[in-house]
């Protein structure tokens, strides 16, 4: 078997887990409130244009039209759900729902930011919703004239972006007054690569946002020391012809050099429409595929503390907190040892990658350290019942701040990923984490912290 096809069936199976979590906070809402199911929309007329997903299928997108107050204002979702980066990969792809419109569902179930639930999602509940469908796995960068002579599938992402957002021109969106778009994942990469392009789609009176939820993926070596995402996103990028679509590269750059524009923290200062980065230090995805692929760790010492943070050990706990912590006690192997100090790392890399804002007055971030991968579509994490919030804050924080008013909240989670066990919340600035049996992860942070309303509401 080889390294890639071993290292995208891993990442199958980690999407499962995610997958089968969402399932679960899924049926949980619908316990909870009406349930809101949209149904799809094939763009057949896409297919003329060269515009399909890698088996020649015509793009989807489910919208939820807005009414009242919200008739003018448009929130568009890009679907997540990682990338193929050779034929071969593709090729399995092209037979999933992430490759085939002929695979997905004839509903779509919006939660979330997508809800259009007053109670669960105040500020967006009545504008008109979309959720744009993956199936080029490109992050919508790809466009390559032949079909590939192998796996015989279509690489055609940037087509599928421009196609789809002329068709909800058409449907009313060309008269937009507000407009939001945001992405989830490989969706939250697209929104950041897309959102000048968006921009650009919309009238120039019109006020235009863009949100990344889990999109902020950084460039790391994993444990082993290897580069192993900066050879997974060139070929990406090589085989879907991506470079002519990434902002600050084009066509004639060197492949070595293109990768590099699909990593925010080398592109982000290209974007001037305004941005938001929600994002948590500990990205599960990115801590499972990035820093600890299972290639890089053969022996499985971290297999369990990836997946779940309850798994972990006192002493991964602490690394992962970015805690000080004596050689001596790293006695369990080589591979332990390694991977202790670069999770250490990985939280200081990851925040050191979204220096790239910091002189950019027209973005914002929020940053957690919840155990998870994608936030904004998941109820308990937007806007739940029992979820600390945010209010109209710009400055340095050196701790979580809670009890405050604000559109977004962000945890606790469900399922102890981020439960108040793991991230001890207080109601005061400054409190202490407290230990509990599986350890807190809640590391002070210093990061700069602009209110979601601010950013993302337009008045």
């Amino acid at each position: 078997m080889s390294l890639y096809l071993f290292i995208h069936l891993q990442m199958l199976k980690i999407a499962k887990f995610h997958a089968w979590t969402c399932a679960l906070l899924t049926a949980l809402a619908l316990l909870k409130s009406d349930a809101e199911f949209v149904n799809i929309t094939k763009v057949y007329s896409a297919v003329a244009q060269g515009a399909v997903c890698l088996d020649g299928s015509p793009p989807a997108y489910h919208l939820s039209p807005g009414w009242g107050s919200g008739l003018r204002s448009w929130l568009v979702h890009l679907e997540g759900g990682g990338w193929c980066q050779n034929s071969t990969i593709c090729g399995y792809r092209k037979d999933s729902a992430l490759g085939s419109s002929n695979k997905m569902d004839a509903q779509n179930y919006f939660p979330g930011i997508l809800t259009n639930d007053q109670a669960l999602n105040p500020d967006f509940y009545n504008w008109n919703r979309v959720k744009i469908r993956y199936c080029d796995g490109s992050s919508f960068t790809g466009d390559v004239e032949e079909r590939d002579p192998v796996s015989h599938v279509y690489y055609r992402g940037a087509r599928i972006w421009r196609a789809v957002i002329q068709e909800l021109l058409a449907r009313g969106m060309r008269t937009a007054e507000t407009a939001l778009l945001s992405g989830g994942s490989a969706g939250g990469l697209a929104s950041i690569l897309h959102c000048d392009s968006f921009r650009g789609f919309l009238p120039s009176s019109a006020k235009v946002k863009c949100l990344s939820d889990a999109g902020y993926f950084v460039h790391v070596k994993d444990i082993a020391g290897e580069e192993t995402i900066k050879a997974y996103y060139n070929d990406v990028v090589t085989t879907h012809g991506s470079a002519k679509n990434l902002p600050g590269c084009n066509s004639a750059m060197e492949p070595a050099m293109a990768m590099q524009c699909f990593f925010p923290q080398y592109m982000v200062h290209e974007v001037k429409t305004p941005l938001f980065i929600l994002n948590s230090a500990y990205d599960s995805w990115q801590v499972s595929n990035i820093l600890v692929p299972e290639t890089a760790d053969p022996n499985g010492t971290w297999k369990d503390c990836k997946l779940h943070i309850s798994r972990c050990s006192p002493t991964q706990l602490k690394v992962l907190q970015g805690e000080q912590i004596e050689t001596r006690t790293l006695t369990r192997s080589k591979i332990d040892r390694s991977v202790c100090l670069h999770i250490a790392e990985y939280r200081g890399n990851f925040l050191n990658a979204l220096k790239a804002l910091d002189e950019l007055r027209s973005m914002g971030m929020f940053i957690n350290s919840c155990f998870i991968h994608g936030q904004t579509r998941l109820q308990e994490a937007w806007f739940g019942a029992h979820s600390p919030t945010l209010n109209n804050t710009v400055g340095l924080l050196e701790h979580f701040v809670t009890e405050m008013n604000s559109v977004l909240s962000i945890f606790p989670f469900l399922l102890s990923f981020c439960s108040d066990r793991e991230l001890p919340l207080r109601s005061q600035i400054g409190s202490t984490t407290e230990e509990a049996s599986y350890g807190s992860i809640a590391p002070t942070l210093a990061t700069r912290l602009v209110s979601m309303y601010d950013l993302l509401m337009v008045s």
